[in-house]
């Protein structure tokens, strides 16, 4: 499967690099077009993120490495969206 769109919830410890930083590395990598990371929470020694990718052929191998070398945590894949084309979700009733 073609992964298009991953959204991650990631625990980053507070030392290191900055989530600029974290930002730059993934969209470095092949297959990716666009990276959001917004800070969902903050303590003394950690963060959470929400990180949404986005390309045409995202490798999850590879960005589970760069998160792993900044010493994040995915605590949990929210959102996958693989195949040829991005489907939206529609609000029901």
């Amino acid at each position: 499967m073609t992964i298009l769109r991953l959204v991650l919830d990631v625990l980053k410890p507070i030392r290191g690099h900055t989530i600029i930083e974290v930002a730059e590395k993934l969209s470095e990598l092949n297959g990716i077009e666009g990276v959001n990371i917004s800070v969902t929470d903050m303590d003394v020694e950690t963060m959470g993120l929400s990180i949404v990718i986005e390309g045409n052929s995202i490798d999850f191998q590879q960005v589970t490495r760069i998160l792993e070398e900044e010493g994040c945590a995915i605590h949990s894949i929210d959102e996958v969206v693989g195949g040829r084309k991005i489907v939206e979700k529609r609000a029901t009733k």
